[in-house]
This record gives C-alpha cells, structure tokens and sequence, in this order.
C-alpha cells in the first residue's frame, strides 16, 4: 500500500498510472548496471518514479573527466567511488525507496548472485563484453533486458523480451572494436530516458514497447529513426527459447 506521503509525492503520475500502477512500481526491483552517463540519468528518473528496488553496480571512482556527462556526480565527489556518490544522491533524490549499490566488476562468476531475482536489467554500461554477459543472463533468469548506447551525438536503444524479442547477440553478433570515443552529457541522458520510460512502460503494462526495434538518435540532425530488427533462430545465445505472448497492455 502507498503511505500518504507517497500518494503526495507521486499524486501527478498518479494521474495517469492510477494508485494501482503506482504500487506496481513500488514492488519493482530493477537491476542498473552501471553508475555513469546512461546509469545517472536512468536511476534517477527511476528513482523519482517510485520505483521500489535499485541495484545498482559499478567499480570505478570519480574523475574530473566523468563530469561532462555523469550527473549523478558533481565536483566534490572526485577522488571517491561512483557507489558510494550515487547511493548519496539517490537517497537523498527519494528516501522512500530502497538503494543498494554493489561495488564491484560485473563478470561471469557473479553476475547471477548481482542480478538476483530483479524484475529487469538495464544496461548502462560502456564495453559490449559486459553487455554480452548481460544480455545471456536475462536471457536466462527470463527478465527484460534494457539496451542503451551513445557515441558522440549518436545514441540507440532497444527492449529485450527473451522468447519475444532477438537478443543483443542477435542485434549485434560482434562487438564493435574497443574505443574511448567522443561523448556530450546530452546524448546519454536521451538516450538514458528512453531506457527509463521502457522500464516504467514494462512494469505497468503500457504502451508501446521498444521491442524488436532500434530506436537511434541522431543529435547531430535533431532526427530519430528506427531498424526492425528480427531473432536469429540460430543465435547461440537464444536462439532454442520458445517463442512467448507479449505482455497484455493496460487496457484504455
């Protein structure tokens, strides 16, 4: 049940979700891998939205060159760990909801342990290994998987429904070449947006999910499209899961 303070606070998104939607929220536990430029602006947003549970994991420290694009983090927090400087902000975004943050580097001996039983995976992460591993473990535990990236001005995104959607490996069945490449705070908190409304559209049954499409932005040219994108039957990852019904969306 919401508590008065809660049906004050979210009484706008209540207007669309319903007090019903809301509670949804507030029994959804979401998995953010990552607490940089797409990590900040998704867990905030999930944050203020009354999302119930936040996990969020990262291993790096604050640098100076972080604060173009990691809102999460301001000058002060230099020098200290992203988990220790996120759970701060996100705490004190919204005291009415749960944070844990995990330092720590996600890899194949125990992702399943950070991952837990989360309703969902969002991938904020900057190298396609990672996002590789990411995507067969919500393969495996059955769970969304949330895609987001952004080079330069250029961002994309897509929402993976295993047994609905392809997967990463069959969007992308080789990474691209490793690169420290160019990036403006605005593009990731686009793209970080579009990864967070997926979320919320996921857990409440609405609208129109990014599925079986790449969403790209070309900031450059104020201009977004979008590639069908289809399973590969032969992918290694997911290719043997049977196909599922999509979930019913909220009736108008």
């Amino acid at each position: 049940m919401l508590s008065e303070r809660e049906l004050e606070r979210y009484k706008r998104q209540i207007l669309l979700f319903g007090e019903e939607g809301q509670e949804q929220l507030k029994r959804a536990h979401i998995f953010v891998a990552g607490a940089g430029g797409l990590g900040s602006p998704v867990s905030l947003y999930l944050a203020v939205a009354g999302i119930g549970a936040i996990t969020l994991v990262d291993n790096d420290v604050v640098e100076l060159t972080n604060l173009n694009r990691q809102i999460l983090h301001y000058d002060r927090d230099i020098g200290r760990k992203k988990t220790v400087s996120a759970e701060e902000k996100l705490r004190e975004i919204n005291p009415d909801i749960t944070v844990k943050v995990i330092d720590t580097t996600i890899d194949e001996t125990d992702v399943d342990r950070l991952v837990g039983r989360a309703d969902g995976i969002v991938d904020a992460m900057d190298n396609y290994p990672t996002r590789y591993l990411l995507n067969e473990t919500a393969v495996r535990k059955k769970i969304p998987f949330f895609h987001g990236a952004v080079q330069g001005l250029y961002g994309q995104a897509t929402t993976i429904i295993p047994g609905l959607t392809p997967c990463l490996t069959c969007i992308f069945p080789t990474a691209p070449p490793k690169e420290v490449f160019p990036v403006v705070g605005v593009t990731p908190g686009l793209i970080g947006m579009v990864q967070a409304t997926e979320v919320l559209k996921y857990l409440l049954h609405d609208g129109r999910l990014l599925t079986n499409r790449l969403f790209i932005w070309d900031g450059l040219e104020s201009h977004a499209e979008e590639i069908a994108v289809e399973r590969n039957p032969a992918c290694p990852v997911c290719g043997e899961i049977s196909p599922v019904k999509p979930p019913a969306r909220k009736k108008k």
